[in-house]
């Protein structure tokens, strides 16, 4: 039987792996902290289930990888908003 971590952990890999979600978006979604995602995406999930936890790391590695360019559209968005 799964623990509530365990069960919060697999909850968070399927809202990750079903709606691409970042850290961020899936943080806010289940009212937790983003280090707590992150630890229980990162290191619990892999004890738990190793399939669900190299869905979710290659999400995170692609989200990691966009960032940027979504940081620069939200900069561009609210100086556009000023202009």
């Amino acid at each position: 039987m799964k623990t509530g971590i365990e069960e919060r952990a697999c909850d968070l890999a399927a809202y990750i792996i079903e709606s691409r979600a970042t850290v961020r978006a899936a943080a806010k979604r289940f009212g937790i902290s983003k280090s707590t995602v992150h630890k229980d995406l990162s290191e619990r999930l892999e004890g738990i289930s190793r399939p669900l936890y190299l869905q979710v790391k290659a999400i995170l590695e692609y989200n990691k990888a966009e960032r940027h360019i979504r940081g620069g559209m939200a900069t561009r968005e609210k100086y556009k908003k000023r202009a």
